[in-house]
């Protein structure tokens, strides 16, 4: 905060305050002349037959209200809130998230290190720890692969056997860990509308989809040119690039003749962002092993 703003909110502060102790003082009691009747003393309003009297504030009342500004005065001097005057403690709501943390790292770290000692394949048969896993992955998976696991469009399916770079716990992992990159690249440009319908009747063929065959045999010949290098000759996919298997009818996108020649005309790029700055490694061990065993019931 600069030192202008600094200023400014110290004086709006301190104005607002005086201006209420002020109000409160000069309402404290009320003058009454000798005329007058101590026991009837009126605004001069009426309502309805109803006079609204003009008494001052009960003692006790004045009193809690001299209170709270003796309060205000001891908070502003010990916490932030005048300024950039840090306050006598050095109290920040980020040192007490940091508090707040540490104090959940130590209840669990007992709980979640047990877990982290033992491989993921037998964490994913430990219902509690199958229990903390959900947790772990209602907050930070759900929004894009679903509450289920299910998956959306361009989000995958962890549900099932299909995996872009490997379904092992140990690949799992280390997905989640370091996250994802994937990259098609736009062939659009390169090749030329015709091609780029050809070549997309060609995976349509991989795949045994209904395709027009004279195109599929002139995208074959686009195919081995292009995109054999991430996909296969036999369209059977790469784990190491991450390359999806063509042969199949799981789709991370749409698999529809329109849907894949979207895919090669402008391309796709996705990205699984890595947990290991967000999340303890023992909690990522934990999320892996819930992974994991949702892709075994699918497996079933």
């Amino acid at each position: 905060m600069s030192t202008f703003w600094s200023l400014w909110v110290i004086g709006i502060t301190l104005i607002n305050l005086i201006l209420v102790f002020w109000v409160l003082m000069a309402n404290r009691k009320v003058a009454v002349s000798d005329e007058d009747d101590p026991e009837n003393r009126t605004t001069g309003h009426v309502y309805d037959g109803i006079e609204e009297f003009d008494n001052p504030l009960p003692k006790w009342w004045f009193q809690m209200f001299l209170a709270t500004f003796a309060f205000t005065a001891v908070y502003l001097l010990l916490y932030p809130g005048m300024g950039n005057f840090p306050g006598l403690l050095g109290w920040t709501s980020a040192k007490q998230l940091e508090r707040e943390e540490q104090k959940a790292d130590n209840r669990y770290s007992e709980v979640f290190g047990a877990y982290g000692a033992m491989p993921i394949e037998e964490v994913a048969e430990d219902s509690k720890a199958l229990k903390m896993g959900l947790r772990l992955f209602a907050n930070n998976c759900a929004v894009c692969h679903g509450a289920d696991g299910g998956g959306n469009y361009g989000f995958p399916n962890l549900t099932d056997t299909d995996w872009l770079y490997g379904g092992s716990a140990e690949k799992i992992k280390e997905s989640i860990t370091h996250g994802r990159a994937g990259q098609m690249p736009a062939w659009g440009a390169l090749l030329g509308e015709e091609a780029v319908i050809n070549v997309s009747e060609h995976v349509l063929a991989l795949g045994g989809q209904t395709h027009d065959a004279e195109q599929a045999v002139l995208g074959a010949k686009i195919y081995a040119q292009n995109c054999v290098a991430c996909h296969s000759a036999d369209g059977t996919g790469n784990a190491i690039l991450g390359a999806p298997n063509l042969t199949d009818d799981v789709w991370l996108y749409e698999g529809t003749p329109a849907g894949i020649r979207q895919s090669v005309r402008l391309g796709r790029a996705g990205l699984m962002p890595a947990q290991k700055d967000m999340l303890k490694t023992d909690k990522i061990h934990l999320l892996a092993a819930y992974v994991y065993s949702l892709s075994q019931e699918g497996s079933e």
